[in-house]
């Protein structure tokens, strides 16, 4: 490790003392409150993973972070802890890997798992990773979401999950299943009530390894000037940030889409108009688990109250992505493969690989 990446807590310190000296950097007041360096942060998060943090210190340092905003090398600090101690994956070809909140959604009505199956059925690997119901939302998450489509992918070892990303090009990274160690400051943020910077770094991390195009979820536009710097830092080099639905990466159909491609550490802003190309209408209010699958049921089949949001988001990460030459291109190549019946064939064969995975 280089010296800038260096602790830079005064040497021979318990882990205890150093998180002291990082509360004491980032909880000063106004005028006086200073960043971490990547290094730093880098250590900060070890100690809060691994218990060498008091609880006390822990709620005191993110609730302190919260108010002044984690600085783009602090989030690449974290992002480098979470590449040394988190799950891997790796693809033959270049993979699409979406970046969301993971307390999941309670107002819209997911896509991003219809999404994820069309651009399998494609061709692209796609990588996704939650957790289990998570505060603050506690929304419906990924894995609640696949399951009530038939597709269980709960209890799978890393082993299985890598070789249903090489046949079947789709891969669910699950906390409590894959990065416990991550999971274990799930609790605090119960108790903190508000979101913590480990909810920013989680818009910007994947599992997956080999080249990939990175698609980061965002709300307020400091998060997503912070995620073109932080992501620059870390050698991400293929990034779209996205304005969705709640922060996450599903494209609106109900008015303009913002977006950008990341680029030396700013960003190119991409504006998206579902009106101009046939996708405008309404955005789908989330119900329950049993209306979202039938209403997903029928947009795999192109029917219903989500299949034009579907068309619309595949056909947009297909143009991103550079398998559709522009975007007119990927909607059209979305409507093909809907009305082929290849992405519910996606899901069945997908079922069935489950099933004999055990």
């Amino acid at each position: 490790m280089d010296r800038e990446r260096q602790p830079q807590a005064p040497a021979g310190l318990s882990g205890r003392e150093r998180f002291k000296h990082y509360i004491q950097k980032v909880g000063s007041g106004e005028h006086t409150s200073r960043g971490l360096s990547r290094a730093e942060a880098h250590d900060a998060l070890a100690l809060m993973l691994r218990d060498e943090a008091t609880p006390a210190q822990i709620g005191a340092f993110l609730i302190a972070h919260r108010i002044r905003r984690p600085e783009p090398q602090e989030l690449a600090g974290m992002l480098d802890l979470y590449r040394e101690l988190g799950p891997c994956l790796s693809s033959a070809t270049p993979a699409v890997c979406f970046g969301m909140p993971f307390d999941g959604r309670t107002r819209t009505a997911p896509l991003y798992p219809l999404t994820a199956l069309t651009l399998a059925a494609a061709g692209l690997p796609v990588v996704l990773q939650g957790g289990a119901r998570m505060p603050v939302k506690y929304g419906v998450t990924a894995m609640e979401l696949f399951s009530s489509l038939g597709l269980v992918l709960q209890g799978l070892p890393l082993e299985a999950v890598q070789r249903g990303l090489d046949s079947q090009r789709l891969a669910l990274i699950h906390l409590p299943d894959h990065f416990p160690l991550a999971d274990r400051l799930t609790p605090i943020r119960d108790d903190l009530g508000k979101r913590p910077p480990v909810a920013s770094l989680e818009l910007l991390w994947t599992a997956h390894r080999s080249p990939h195009l990175l698609v980061s979820g965002f709300v307020h536009p400091p998060t997503e000037s912070r995620a073109w710097k932080a992501l620059e830092l870390a050698g991400e080099t293929a990034v779209i940030t996205v304005k969705g639905l709640e922060g996450s990466t599903d494209l609106p159909i109900s008015r303009a889409c913002i977006t950008a491609k990341a680029r030396g550490g700013t960003g190119e802003r991409v504006i998206l108009h579902p009106r101009d190309l046939g996708c405008y209408g309404v955005d789908e209010l989330w119900q329950d688990l049993d209306s979202w699958r039938e209403q997903a049921l029928a947009a795999l089949g192109g029917q219903g109250p989500l299949a034009t949001a579907l068309t619309w988001n595949a056909g947009a990460y297909l143009w991103f992505a550079g398998v559709s030459a522009s975007l007119e291109e990927g909607l059209s190549r979305t409507r093909q493969l809907v009305q082929t019946g290849a992405v519910l064939g996606q899901l069945r064969e997908m079922i069935a690989w489950r099933a004999a995975a055990g």
